[in-house]
């Protein structure tokens, strides 16, 4: 049955039978799991919070959090309070909500598009965003409406645009999807590149380079509270089409005919998942490989079911970035390293002992 049939109202009409489920674990395996990681990532955030240049322990760190919270404690001297409410808290949090963010993406993505090396990235939106902050800082274009976040949510959002329209006619088919993300990635890249080329100095290519490496250096609660707002709706709209991702394990044709709606299912999920991503480079940067290797871990420890996969994906995504920003600030203090590089010479041998194990190298 091909997919226009499908589309068809008396196609439709027909019931919908309960769709098999992929086999993978369940019940109290999964649930531990889950739990494991939950605690590993409260363990890791407040391990991630002392870790810097200057170091804090876990009473300041206390004493920090109390007074928010409003408990009878001890105030810190205020230079002492600054550097871990408004630096190292804020930090620590946008980097477990992209880690996050990014892996339940590139795990939607692989579900959708049956695709091993599908991530966010896959849509061009990265380039998209770069292209947007570079226009903004080096040529002005909306400085003063938008700013560097915003001009890099109108390219991440332009890119994604232009691939849904390149798709219009030939439809949502999984190598479609692949072919036209990298064919709007390369174009927005190359957009990038002229724009550096044609117009910025030394000092600005230095500092948008270090930008696309991706960095939390910036962050701040305005951004955690948006990329937070964020998680959230698209978790949600992601975790509802959990049946249908299971149904498109199957493949497309056999998911329509057992009641899933393939084209509408996967629109809604490309745009979430653009949506979503959009926000994370906007936020931080471009940050490779998260969604990539960390469904793919994932997977192995609780099966290919999406009900479970998303949220421990989630999790594990979250403790990923966190530590491998903790890296970031670390290995070579005081200088700062883009995360993204580390997230890319941790991912590469990961990623290839995943493709290992699957005897797909």
């Amino acid at each position: 049955m091909s997919e226009p049939d499908l589309l068809h109202p008396a196609s439709r009409s027909r019931p919908e039978p309960a769709l098999p489920r992929p086999r993978g674990r369940s019940g109290w395996s999964t649930t531990a799991v889950f739990l494991l990681g939950l605690a590993v990532l409260i363990v890791s955030m407040g391990l991630a919070v002392r870790i810097g240049v200057s170091g804090v322990g876990f009473g300041e760190i206390g004493r920090s959090l109390g007074v928010r919270l409003g408990l009878p404690v001890q105030p810190l001297p205020r230079l002492l309070d600054s550097l871990i409410w408004e630096l190292r808290f804020p930090r620590v949090l946008l980097a477990a909500l992209v880690g996050a963010v990014l892996a339940v993406c590139g795990a939607a993505l692989q579900g959708v598009t049956r695709n091993a090396l599908a991530d966010p990235y896959l849509l061009g939106v990265s380039n998209g965003a770069s292209a947007g902050a570079v226009t903004v800082v080096v040529l002005g274009f909306g400085a003063g409406a938008l700013g560097v976040t915003g001009g890099a949510l109108v390219g991440a959002l332009l890119s994604f645009g232009l691939m849904l329209l390149l798709l219009r006619r030939s439809g949502m088919h999984p190598v479609r999807i692949v072919l036209t993300g990298v064919l709007v990635g390369q174009l927005f890249a190359a957009i990038t590149s002229l724009i550096l080329m044609a117009s910025a100095d030394a000092d600005t290519t230095r500092a948008i380079t270090y930008w696309l490496l991706g960095s939390m250096a910036s962050a701040r609660w305005d951004a955690v509270l948006i990329c937070g707002i964020a998680w959230v709706i698209g978790m949600v709209v992601i975790w509802l089409c959990a049946t249908a991702l299971d149904g498109f394990s199957f493949g497309s044709d056999t998911a329509a005919s057992l009641g899933v709606n393939v084209r509408t299912t996967r629109l809604v999920l490309l745009v979430a998942t653009a949506l979503l991503t959009s926000v994370a480079v906007a936020s931080v940067g471009a940050i490779g490989f998260v969604g990539l290797i960390v469904p793919h871990g994932v997977r192995f420890l609780v099966g290919p079911t999406h009900r479970v996969l998303l949220p421990v994906t989630a999790v594990a995504g979250a403790v990923f970035l966190v530590w491998t920003d903790a890296l970031a600030r670390i290995a070579f203090a005081p200088r700062e390293v883009p995360v993204g590089v580390f997230t890319a010479l941790v991912g590469v041998p990961l990623f290839l002992l995943v493709l290992r194990r699957r005897g797909e190298l």
